[in-house]
C-alpha cells in the first residue's frame, strides 16, 4: 500500500507521497511514487502513483518514453489538463489490459492503478486531478480542495479540518507533512522516504522538491512537535459530564 495526496490552494500546489511498497510481510521495498514533468515557462506537471507496481512503473515508463519522443499525445503537447488526465487514463487503462492479457487470467488478477496528476500549462490555471482504474477522472473543487490515493483514511481528518483554498503555499505543505506521517504513525505499509513538492501559482517552473528520510531533523522535529501539541491540548479538554447513576436494565 501507499499513500500519496495533491492539495489546490490559491498560491499554488502541494503533492506528496511515501515510498514503501510492500508485497508480502517479508518483503518492504522503497519506491518513489512522484514523477515530475516540467518544461520551464510553457508547463509543469507532477504525477502520483499508487496501486499494482507493475502497472504504475509500466505507465511511467510509457509516459517518459512519449515526453521524451514528443509522441502525440503526451505530457509534453497535451493542451489542457484535462487532457493530460484522459491521456493519463488511456495509457493506464490500455497497459492494465494487455498485462491480463499476457497473464491468461481473465479475473482475479490485481493489476489496477489509480494517479494523480496535477501542474499548470502556460495560459491556465493550476489543478491536480484523480485518474481511476477505469481511466475516468474527477477534479478538486473549492469546497474539497484536495486530493488523496492509496491508503487514505489516517490522513484525511487534518485535512478536512485544515485544507481551504486560502491555505498559504507553505502551510499547506506542513499540513501534507502531517497527514503522511499521521498515516505512517496508524499503518506499518506506509514509510518513508517522504517526497515533497510545492509548486507556485503562475511560475511555470520545476517546483520545489524535497525527500525526507527517516532522520530527517525537520520532519523528525515536526513529527514530535505535532504529537506533543495535541497531547497538551488533549490534557486541557474538559472530562464529559455524566450523570451519577449508572443505567438499568429492566
Amino acid at each position: 500500500m501507499t499513500y500519496c495526496l495533491a492539495i489546490a490552494v490559491d498560491e499554488g500546489l502541494v503533492f506528496a507521497s511515501d515510498s514503501r511498497t510492500h508485497a508480502g510481510v517479508d518483503q518492504v521495498s522503497t519506491y518513489s511514487k512522484m514523477f515530475a514533468y516540467a518544461r520551464p515557462g510553457e508547463r509543469s506537471l507532477v504525477v502520483l502513483s499508487a496501486g499494482n507496481l507493475a502497472t504504475t512503473q509500466a505507465v511511467v515508463r510509457r509516459l517518459n518514453r512519449d515526453w521524451q519522443t514528443g509522441a502525440e499525445p503526451s505530457l509534453a503537447n497535451t493542451p489542457t489538463l484535462e487532457d493530460a488526465a484522459e491521456y493519463l487514463g488511456e495509457v493506464s487503462v490500455e497497459l492494465q489490459r494487455r498485462s491480463v492479457e499476457q497473464s491468461g487470467q481473465q479475473n482475479g488478477l490485481a493489476v489496477e492503478a489509480t494517479f494523480l496528476i496535477g501542474g499548470q500549462i502556460q495560459g491556465q490555471a493550476p489543478g491536480i486531478y484523480m485518474v481511476y482504474p477505469q481511466g475516468n477522472f474527477i477534479t478538486a473543487s473549492p469546497l474539497h480542495p484536495f486530493l488523496q490515493i492509496g491508503e487514505t483514511k489516517y490522513g484525511k481528518p487534518i485535512l478536512d479540518r485544515i485544507v481551504s483554498e486560502q491555505l498559504p503555499l507553505e502551510r499547506a505543505a506542513t499540513c501534507a507533512l502531517i497527514s503522511i506521517d499521521s498515516t505512517m504513525r496508524s499503518n506499518l505499509s506506509v514509510g518513508p522516504p517522504v517526497e515533497l513538492l510545492t509548486y507556485r501559482r503562475d511560475s511555470l517552473d520545476p517546483g520545489h522538491y524535497r525527500a525526507f528520510q527517516p532522520d530527517d531533523p525537520y520532519f523528525a522535529d515536526l513529527r514530535d512537535a505535532w504529537r506533543d501539541g495535541l497531547q497538551q491540548l488533549f490534557d486541557q479538554l474538559a472530562a464529559p459530564p455524566l450523570d451519577p447513576a449508572a443505567p438499568t436494565t429492566s
